[in-house]
């Protein structure tokens, strides 16, 4: 039964985002290979900032508290972080990069700035701007 308006999926911001998403990735990993996107956010955030509760890391990398529980278990079974319980609550942990975390990072950051230019490559520098500010005004 047709509604007057027909849906064609290629029209779709989302179904456009994933496949946006989609070739990100896949321009990630392969400059990036030894850690995953959400992995090298945290990596990047606890650079930025220092050590982070990993509630505060979560909620900074836009990650609920499983998927961030989980990053962090296989960064440090990398040991690319560590943990320490808070000395203050002794149920929060905090967050922190190891010596192999701040070298990995530090080493790959040339490759990060590649993915993004890589990722914006079809578009003008005017272009990017206006995408990221309408993106931003998404999130």
């Amino acid at each position: 039964m047709a509604t007057g308006k027909s849906y064609i999926l290629d029209d779709q911001i989302g179904f456009v985002l994933r496949r946006v998403t989609q070739r990100h990735l896949a321009i990630f990993t392969d400059a990036i290979p030894e850690v995953t996107t959400t992995q090298f956010a945290a990596l990047a955030k606890l650079a930025e900032m220092g050590p982070l509760s990993q509630n505060l890391l979560g909620r900074l990398t836009a990650m609920d508290a499983a998927t961030i529980k989980g990053v962090v278990d296989r960064l440090r079974k990398q040991d690319l972080i560590e943990t320490t319980a808070d000395p203050d609550d002794r149920r929060r942990l905090t967050v922190s990069l190891t010596e192999a975390g701040r070298a990995l990072f530090e080493r790959v950051l040339p490759a990060a700035h590649a993915i993004t230019a890589r990722t914006l490559a079809p578009l003008s520098d005017e272009e990017r701007q206006a995408l990221q500010a309408i993106l931003l005004k998404l999130a």
